[in-house]
């Protein structure tokens, strides 16, 4: 119950007991008056001075009560008017504390609300910071993990099948072809990283080139790894159902070859062998995307990108080959043992050659047999780089690949383009 209505209460109460108190005081005022009347009747009558003086002290206590009585109610009315006096204080009082109680709770529930705001949106900005922080660092392995930060195989890959695509289409290539293959070389060889790296999870560890990477070291989980290659091999197949019906067939098997290359080191010597028929099933894929058929050309690209890559991987090979040893993984690097130079030399002298025999059955003239000449000058480079068969001096040796491929192309490319023009 609020102090107001106390005072109300009491007030009403006071007042109550003032009116009781009154009317007996009446009551009994009448009472004196009718006692007064008798006794002065009485006294009249029997003329007995005892009666005179009883009336006598009856109109004395007559007059105190009378005087009690005034008093009395100067008294009662005093109190209560000083009572609401003090009620009229204490209403205005409560009135001003609820209005201050009213601006503070306000102003309080204002700030709360302000604080509350403030916190949410600090949290979300620090939530949002963090997520794209986690997100960003989450993207930052995947890239890793398909090697984006080493573009190199993506070029390897590259260079072979767009010299199909312009040999096969004599010139510059259909636009969407080209671009489905580019977009498929990128693809697929992000996706053979994310295989390989699956596959090599044990035993990656154990490799000083290679014990940081994202899936080894558990920045990634297996199953992102899986993920990220079915994604890839479904991008990259998306695009080849925009090509004719044959390609679409053989991309099948070029799937085949890519998802069980990183698994052949622990079965057999020629894992190299097996990366030269992933990385060139591209070309005779490429071949039929532009002329939906096989010739004799794009068997001998094929047969040239084989014996490219089981080269250039055997040099990358001859990197890692006493950490293979170690941990009992197969390569051409340890099976060719001391004979490893001789061999990749006698698998380039086969290339050249076949690189020849290409130029001669798609009558390809001076500006591509110049590419050859050049690609032969950079086929002995190599082997002077690995003659002391020096890990950083072989990995050299195959990021020289690159150009190999450049000069190559670079001669089919002007062949077409300026050949043709001066012929």
């Amino acid at each position: 119950m609020s102090a107001n209505n106390l005072f109300t209460n009491g007030t009403k109460q006071i007042k109550h007991f003032w009116l009781q108190i009154m009317k007996q005081l009446v009551q009994l005022r009448a009472q004196l008056h009718q006692l007064a009347g008798l006794s002065i009747k009485y006294a009249t009558l029997a003329k007995d001075k005892a009666l005179f003086a009883t009336h006598n002290s009856i109109l004395r206590a007559l007059k105190f009560f009378n005087i009690f009585s005034r008093i009395f109610k100067v008294i009662i009315n005093s109190t209560i008017l000083q009572v609401d006096k003090a009620l009229t204080v204490i209403d205005n009082r409560t009135l001003q504390v609820q209005k201050w109680l009213g601006s503070t709770v306000n102003k309080l529930e204002s700030a709360i609300k302000t604080f509350v705001l403030r916190q949410k949106q600090t949290l979300l900005k620090t939530y949002n910071r963090v997520a794209q922080s986690a997100l960003a660092q989450k993207l930052k392995q995947y890239a890793l993990l398909i090697r984006l930060d080493k573009p190199i195989g993506i070029l390897l890959l590259l260079w072979p099948t767009l010299i199909a695509l312009w040999i096969a289409a004599g010139g510059w290539p259909d636009t969407h072809v080209l671009m489905v293959f580019v977009a498929g070389v990128f693809l697929m060889r992000s996706a053979g990283c994310a295989i390989n790296d699956y596959a090599d999870r044990h035993i990656d560890c154990k490799v000083a080139r290679t014990k940081d990477r994202p899936l080894t070291s558990g920045k990634i989980t297996e199953k992102e790894a899986l993920i990220v290659f079915t994604a890839l091999c479904l991008v990259a197949f998306s695009l080849v159902l925009l090509m004719n019906p044959l390609t679409i067939v053989m991309s099948l098997v070029g799937l085949i070859l890519a998802a069980s290359y990183p698994f052949m080191k622990r079965h057999h010597y020629l894992p190299q062998v097996h990366l030269g028929a992933a990385f060139g099933w591209a070309v005779p894929m490429a071949y039929t995307a532009q002329t939906n058929e096989l010739s004799t050309v794009a068997w001998l690209l094929f047969i040239a990108t084989v014996l490219w890559a089981t080269a250039y991987d055997t040099m990358y090979a001859m990197v890692d080959r006493e950490d293979d040893l170690k941990i009992g993984v197969k390569s051409t690097a340890i099976l060719f043992e001391s004979a490893d130079k001789l061999i990749i030399g006698i698998i380039q002298t086969t290339l050249i050659l076949c690189l020849i025999m290409i130029g001669r059955n798609a009558e390809l003239g001076g500006f591509y047999y110049t590419g050859v000449l050049l690609a032969t000058g950079l086929a002995v480079w190599q082997q002077y780089l690995i003659q002391h068969r020096q890990p950083a001096q072989c990995f050299q040796a195959f990021l020289n690949n690159n150009w190999f491929g450049l000069v190559l192309f670079a001669g089919v490319f002007l062949e077409y383009q300026i050949g043709d023009i001066t012929s």
